[in-house]
């Protein structure tokens, strides 16, 4: 490997190159691109991507460790052994079937993802100097892993818990992660696909990522895969976005937000053997889709009913934007959402839909009834009201009236940075006191509610949690693998929402927050791509 500050140093015969760049502390992201060459093999391709990643990115690998995961298993040591022991069936099972299988696409894709998390391990590992900051294959596995965890975790815990009652005593406790919403203007000039997410404060240490990886789609195929590649938001460490919105060089642009599933009877169908784990799933979705039926076909296998998300798919092949006199044009298959819970997937195509109504919106709430009603969503609503409604969620309210007024992108923008929760009626949360909560926002923030105030239950209140950033892509920024993103939770000082400030926040001293800026101030941003 050879390490240079000018790209034009890089030898022509090369496996694979990167470059990375560290701005977190301008404008609250780090910029990591790796390009690989297709004459050499598909393993040695995947291999030295990940550890090219691995190796530049090795300090902040440690520090999001440091910050998420390190002193995880500290107090859960049964629980943690039974997480491993899982990991270690599932690791035999699907590594089994890709060697066996290699010359089927699917599982050919798989194990290149397996080896692609190995190098990145190796390249972490050759990096590090200090032997107390070594971290193993495993340990890069669960970072990667970290959104299928709770499902997994709960799971065990459940097996453990000989409680008969069939729904979780406290759905909220499982969070809701991240608003997204697509937007077709009514003239059919652009069309905005977005994502805002929700997460621990703690996890704000962000890359933007641009993989170029030319593999085949299999051993018995020389055709390259359709997703060859792709840009996305991500963290230190994963191989995927976790956010997850992706650009991929099929034309398709899939984005997510989780569902809740508090059904207990559905945990029971997660299996180490016969699945596989989503973050691994949707990954071999993006590489080998040509539209967006495919997609929601091949990651609706082998689906290991953890990480449940709504994911809606934007093909852009099926969109020309009106404009020069000539009409904008629709094509069926536009738009296709997949919702996924323990032994259950459905889809559909929304593309009239969308056509009707201009606009879909994602807000950790099923689409299909049937999603619903499966997940507990019915006693959900029975048991804390509309605010667990298909309908009556206040972000599907709030969205219904802001994408209305969407015009451009400075409009999606505005939209998707939405808090205004001490003022907008929708906001209002008779039960609480006071009688709102930052929760009820597009964008939320949560560190806002106070910590002596009540609610009736744990998702409206003081938490840990929030909005962290804000993507959006549309018909002219996709050609380019480009995104408009900003990295920090909202703030508007006029309307009474602070910037976010380590410092000033009262659980700060209790969560690890290593490598951040104490104020998180930063600008939209548009990253132009080296090798684009």
């Amino acid at each position: 490997m050879r390490q240079t500050d000018s790209v034009y140093n890089i030898p022509k015969n090369h496996v694979a190159r990167a470059s990375f760049k560290n701005e977190i502390f301008k404008n609250g992201w780090a910029y990591l691109e790796v390009s690989t060459q297709a004459k050499f093999t598909d393993s040695q391709q995947a291999h030295a991507a990940g550890y090219l990643e691995g190796y530049l990115s090795r300090d902040l690998i440690w520090m999001q460790w440091r910050n998420i995961l390190q002193g995880f298993c500290a107090s859960r040591k049964d629980l943690c052994q039974m997480l491993d022991d899982f990991v270690d069936a599932n690791e035999e099972y699907v590594l089994t079937e890709a060697v066996s299988h290699q010359c089927e696409a699917y599982w050919y894709q798989v194990l290149l993802f397996y080896n692609q998390l190995q190098g990145l391990a190796w390249g972490y590992r050759n990096a590090t100097t200090n032997p107390d900051e070594l971290l193993t294959f495993r340990d890069i596995f669960w970072m990667n892993m970290v959104g299928d965890l709770d499902d997994l975790a709960f799971s065990m815990i459940l097996r453990t818990n000989h409680s008969r009652r069939d729904l979780d005593p406290d759905p909220t406790a499982r969070l809701d992660r991240c608003t997204g919403l697509v937007k077709l203007l009514p003239d059919l000039s652009n069309l905005y696909t977005s994502q805002t997410s929700w997460n621990s404060y703690n996890s704000m240490l962000r890359i933007q990522k641009m993989y170029e990886l030319n593999y085949r789609e299999s051993t018995c195929s020389p055709e390259r895969i359709p997703g060859y590649k792709m840009s996305f938001s991500s963290y230190p460490g994963l191989a995927t976005s976790l956010d997850d919105i992706y650009i991929i060089s099929s034309g398709l642009v899939p984005a997510e937000t989780t569902m809740s599933n508090s059904r207990r009877a559905l945990y029971d169908l997660i299996k180490p053997v016969g699945q596989i784990l989503e973050f691994v799933r949707s990954m071999v979705a993006n590489r080998l889709a040509r539209d967006g039926s495919e997609w929601v076909q091949i990651f609706g296998q082998q689906n290991s009913g953890t990480y449940n998300n709504q994911w809606y798919i934007v093909d852009y092949n099926k969109f020309k934007p009106s404009g020069a006199g000539c009409p904008g044009r629709v094509s069926p298959g536009l738009l296709w959402v997949v919702e996924q819970l323990p032994g259950a997937i459905e889809a559909d195509d929304l593309t009239a839909t969308l056509l009707n109504t201009s606009y879909f919106a994602s807000y950790n709430m099923p689409h299909f009834r049937r999603i619903f009603e499966l997940g507990g969503g019915r006693e959900r609503v029975k048991m804390y009201g509309d605010w667990f409604g298909q309908e009556t969620h206040p972000r599907a309210k709030m969205l219904k009236i802001l994408q209305a007024g969407i015009h451009n992108t400075r409009d999606m923008f505005r939209v998707m940075r939405y808090n205004d929760y001490k003022h907008d009626p929708l906001a209002r949360c008779p039960q609480c006191n006071p009688p709102y909560s930052a929760c009820n926002a597009v964008a939320a923030r949560n560190d806002l509610n106070p910590a002596n105030g009540t609610y009736p239950f744990k998702a409206l209140g003081h938490r840990n949690h929030g909005a962290i950033d804000t993507k959006i892509t549309n018909a002219f920024l996709r050609p380019w693998y480009e995104f408009i993103a900003v990295s920090s939770p909202p703030h508007n000082e006029a309307r009474g929402i602070p910037p976010f400030q380590w410092s000033k926040f009262d659980l700060g001293k209790n969560v690890s927050h290593i490598g951040h800026p104490d104020k998180w101030v930063f600008p939209p941003v548009r990253h132009r791509w080296e090798w684009r």
